[in-house]
Order: structure tokens, then C-alpha cells, then sequence
């Protein structure tokens, strides 16, 4: 069986709750034993755990997305802090994220809003230490400033969500006990560094994931991602590494239970 270590089970795309819930079960059809929503920001932070809750396959993250730090306050750090106390309680609650860093979008770009994003990454990183969680990063235009505040603020282990650094930077992850995700961008021939880094990278370290409904892979793009493509998207990593699809499907299952070890209480 498979894991989709990140996909946004609860975004609109999938036409509301019984169409999330659909796509699981489809996704369990297809192969797919275990799907990890992360939250975004403090509004959907019950969300994800209840849709967590309805299914057979599927469990959550708690974290405020950079790209909802703009209106975010320190009041919701206090709330997330609160519902991941709480959460531990629940076996369904495996990671804190999706956190990290975004120098990607211009607004983001901003130094007041470079500063307000860091804070937030920092003090999520020290909520994940505190509870000795890993975390679900996310990172653009950011890998080496994200590497240097997990580096002084370290959490149990964790993902780089979507990964597209060079060899170095993945080593810097793979150091501090990190794997490193990957998804529909490596079934794309033109993506040539992130099917390199794919294909050479230890399998040791490498966990599969979706980012649905986003980052589509070539066969639905520009449609909607889903969880059920992990298969197909792991068959893509077999063939670049030259490999048997059953040795990538039981290497990166198991990679994804070390990593996220509440998945398996």
C-alpha cells in the first residue's frame, strides 16, 4: 500500500465534505493506505481533524501555512499551540504543519512580512520540539533559510514538502533527520533536476505525496491533482531509478511511517 504524505483532503476543489470523503475511498481503491492532511491556518484546524475522523485512511497536521501569516496574530499561535496539546490525545494526529517559509510570492517578499513569516516559522518549530513532533514544511525560494532555522530550532524529524533544492541542500535535510517529498513534478520530462534529484537521491530518503488538488501530475495537468494518483506518480520514480515499482511503493511506505511515527499508534 501506499502513503500521500501531503494532500489538501478538505480544499474546495473536491466539491465540499462528500466529495473529500469520496476521494478517499477512491484513493483506498487505488492503493492508497494512508493520506496526511495539513492545515493552513487557524480556521481549519477542527476541518482537517474531522475529516481525518470520517475516514479509514486518512490522518492530519496542525500549522499555519506562510502564505496565511499576513493575517494571522499571535493569538492563533496560542490556539494552535492549545489544539496540538490537545491532539496528542488522538491517534489520528501525526505532525505539525504545513509551516516553513515563502520568499516566492512578491507580497511575501516584503522584509516586514519576511520577518512576521520567520517568527511564525520559528515559533512553530518550537511547538513541534516541545511536543517532539516532526513537521511538514513548506519551502520556495527559501531551502537554506528554512535548513538554518531547523537547524537551531530542532523538531523531530520531519518532510520537505515538494523538494526542489540542489543535492547539497537535500543532504542538509537528510542531516537533520528530514525526508524529502516528492510528487506529480518529477512525471514531467522537462522538470530535469527534480526527476535527477529523484532518480539519484537514497530511496531511504524519499516519502511520495501529492499536494493535492495541486501539483498535477502530466497526465491530469492542468486539471485537479488527487490522492489516488500516488500510484501511478510512483511508478514515474520506478522507471527513473530503475527500479521495481514494489520495491519504491514498500521504500517509501515505510520511509513515511519512520518519519511520521504517531501513523502507526
Amino acid at each position: 500500500m501506499w502513503i500521500d504524505t501531503h494532500c489538501h483532503l478538505d480544499a474546495h476543489e473536491f466539491g465540499g465534505d462528500d466529495g473529500s470523503l469520496e476521494q478517499a475511498r477512491k484513493a483506498r481503491e487505488q492503493g492508497v493506505s494512508m493520506i496526511v492532511i495539513p492545515a493552513i491556518d487557524r480556521g481549519n484546524l477542527d476541518i482537517v481533524a474531522g475529516l481525518a475522523a470520517r475516514t479509514d485512511n486518512a490522518c492530519y497536521a496542525l500549522g499555519i501555512h506562510p502564505i496565511c501569516v499576513p493575517s494571522a496574530t499571535e493569538d492563533d499561535l496560542a490556539a494552535l499551540r492549545a489544539k496540538v496539546e490537545t491532539a496528542m490525545a488522538d491517534p489520528r494526529f501525526v505532525a505539525i504543519g504545513e509551516v516553513g517559509l515563502d520568499f516566492f510570492i512578491p507580497m511575501l517578499t516584503e522584509p516586514a512580512m519576511r520577518e512576521k513569516q520567520i517568527h511564525f516559522f520559528r515559533e512553530q518549530l518550537r511547538i513541534a520540539r516541545e511536543f517532539k513532533l516532526p513537521i511538514l514544511t513548506h519551502v520556495r525560494k527559501s531551502q537554506d533559510q528554512v535548513l538554518k532555522h531547523v537547524r537551531q530550532i530542532t523538531p523531530n524529524g520531519g518532510i520537505a514538502h515538494a523538494f526542489n533544492g540542489s543535492f547539497q541542500q537535500a543532504q542538509g535535510y537528510i542531516d537533520v533527520g528530514f525526508k524529502l517529498g516528492f510528487g506529480g513534478n518529477l512525471t514531467f520530462t522537462r522538470a530535469l533536476q527534480i526527476r535527477r534529484l529523484a532518480a539519484e537521491l537514497p530511496l531511504s530518503s524519499i516519502v511520495m505525496e501529492t499536494d493535492a488538488p495541486d501539483i498535477a501530475p502530466a497526465w491530469v495537468h492542468p486539471g485537479v491533482n488527487t490522492p489516488g494518483q500516488v500510484p501511478r506518480i510512483g511508478a514515474v520514480l520506478a522507471e527513473l531509478r530503475g527500479v521495481g515499482v514494489e520495491e519504491v511503493r514498500d521504500a517509501t511506505t515505510a520511509n513515511a511511517r519512520a518519519i511520521l511515527p504517531r501513523m502507526g499508534i
